[in-house]
């Protein structure tokens, strides 16, 4: 009952600072004219979105920051390895996409760090992780307890990790498409995970990463009132980066790996169909898809925008529950 009260009580403290700097931080973007081009389709379908400002990611990431200091000088949560880890993944990844952001803002153009770029910088985040991980005591394991298999991978495991981080938080990029996809789906996400790092008592830090987990999903909450449909703001690269990537740290800190495919079952599914049409494309030179990532297809199909926004919110929030109850309950 403490623990849920705790994180009812980070819950509430996200979401209220998360709406006050929406307040600020809209109209101060607008003004500033923090908006990208849309591509050739979308400015058609949707035309109504041009000139929405982006960097709205900074709406739940400076509260959660600011939340966790104060719950941390109020000791209400201790400052452990694990959410150091947390939290230098979360600004990091940020970071860099602010950067991304801002070059495009300020060139005026879709064109921020090239691709090379982007996949150096969360390449060598990725790195500094594992070492900073490993040096906490972690072991190179991958362990599915509701199967009772442990796996110990070795110097592989690096690579494993480095492949969980870059991928999460691509995958939760190419999402990020549609007015609160990306923001609800995360939500739902973060929500999973504080519900299973609280139910993790055998690894040292979870509790502070329950904490953590239930301060963003206030914050996203707060975001959400910004992004939802007609959105007045976009996160941009400096959220989606920033979820992806602390998505997978969390999960590879509590150990729930394989339960981290089922929560981020949308995000993979996206990223999957962006896959198999660059590889169509290349070795076919045929389209499988009228457009992607999936979203978009949808609409090509004719389908409402803020119906594929509540059916991947539907379908994600179906996957987190069974992801809870394989990877707590059983």
């Amino acid at each position: 009952m403490y623990q849920l009260t705790k994180g009812v009580l980070a819950l509430m403290i996200g979401f209220i600072l998360s709406m006050i700097t929406g307040i600020i931080l809209v109209p101060l973007l607008k003004k500033i004219k923090a908006s990208q081009t849309l591509s050739s389709y979308l400015e058609r379908k949707h035309k109504d979105k041009e000139g929405t400002p982006t960097m709205g990611g900074l709406i739940f990431i400076i509260p959660t920051i600011l939340s966790l200091i104060i719950l941390i000088l109020l000791n209400k949560v201790e400052f452990s390895s694990n959410l150091f880890i947390v939290m230098f993944v979360f600004l990091s990844y940020a970071l860099l996409g602010f950067i991304d952001d801002f070059l495009i803002i300020k060139r005026k153009n879709n064109v921020g760090l090239t691709e090379f770029q982007k996949l150096a910088g969360q390449i060598v985040i990725a790195l500094i992780f594992f070492f900073i991980y490993m040096k906490s005591g972690a072991e190179p394991t991958v362990e599915v307890y509701t199967l009772g298999i442990k796996i110990h991978l070795g110097w592989f495991y690096g690579i494993f990790l480095l492949f969980m981080l870059v991928a999460s938080s691509n995958a939760v990029n190419i999402t990020d498409g549609l007015d609160g996809l990306a923001g609800g789906l995360s939500l739902i996400a973060f929500l999973t995970f504080a519900l299973i790092s609280a139910n993790s008592p055998a690894i040292e830090g979870t509790s502070e990463i329950a904490v953590f987990c239930f301060v963003l999903v206030g914050c996203l909450l707060g975001f959400l009132a910004f992004n939802s449909r007609p959105a007045k703001v976009f996160m941009g690269d400096t959220g989606s980066l920033a979820l992806g990537a602390t998505l997978a740290t969390i999960a590879i800190i509590t150990k729930h790996e394989l339960t981290f495919i089922i929560v981020a079952g949308v995000f993979i599914f996206e990223t999957l169909v962006c896959l198999i049409q660059i590889i169509s494309m290349v070795y076919f030179h045929k389209k499988v898809f009228l457009m992607t990532p999936f979203h978009h297809h949808l609409e090509k199909l004719g389908w409402n925008e803020r119906d594929i926004v509540i059916i991947f919110w539907c379908i994600g929030l179906l996957l987190s529950m069974a992801a809870i109850v394989f990877g707590v309950w059983y």
